[in-house]
């Protein structure tokens, strides 16, 4: 194995168990922060593999907005931030659900890996410069849209917990 492989594996392990631990803690900030952790080592994965621009937007994108959006609609639902004996599941659950995910990992794996046992990544594969002249070029208009959209939910999410918070003061 190369160094390159050998640094692919080690940031693969780290996505994985760091997404495993997202899917399976019992707090919810936790498992924001195992997500942070999880998208964080896939960009690295991508750096790995080439493609830098793709890690760069994977960082900007994902860790820089989703994880906040996803951190900031915590605060405003004011979930618990322990353990909440309302909304835990029984243990029963999650070794079946833990189970069940396990068999459709190992089902998905049997039938892609050998699909893709004998490919390689071509030499002649578009590299950043011609990924970043078709997001600046005939991409940049959705992307731009998106971000416009992201910034309505996050002001929008933020004038209706102000209206749920001000109906509550006036309740009491």
């Amino acid at each position: 194995m190369t160094s390159r492989e050998i640094a692919f594996v080690v940031v693969g392990a780290i996505t994985a168990l760091s997404a495993m631990l997202a899917v399976t803690t019992r707090q919810v900030v936790h498992a924001a922060l195992w997500l942070l952790v999880a998208l964080g080592a896939l960009a690295g994965a991508y750096v790995v593999l080439g493609q830098e621009l793709v890690g760069i937007v994977q960082l900007l994108v994902y860790v820089g907005a989703i994880v906040v959006l996803v951190l900031f609609a915590l605060m405003l639902t004011r979930a618990p931030i322990g353990p909440h004996p309302e909304i835990d599941t029984p243990r029963w659950e999650r070794a079946l659900a833990s189970v069940l995910g396990g068999a459709t990992a190992a089902l998905l794996a049997s039938v892609l890996l050998p699909m893709f046992a004998s490919t390689r990544l071509a030499d002649d594969a578009p590299g950043t410069p011609a990924i970043g002249e078709a997001i600046f070029g005939t991409w940049v208009w959705p992307f731009e849209l998106l971000s416009v959209l992201l910034l309505v939910a996050l002001v929008t999410a933020f004038a209706v917990s102000r209206i749920v918070l001000h109906h509550e003061g006036e309740a009491s």
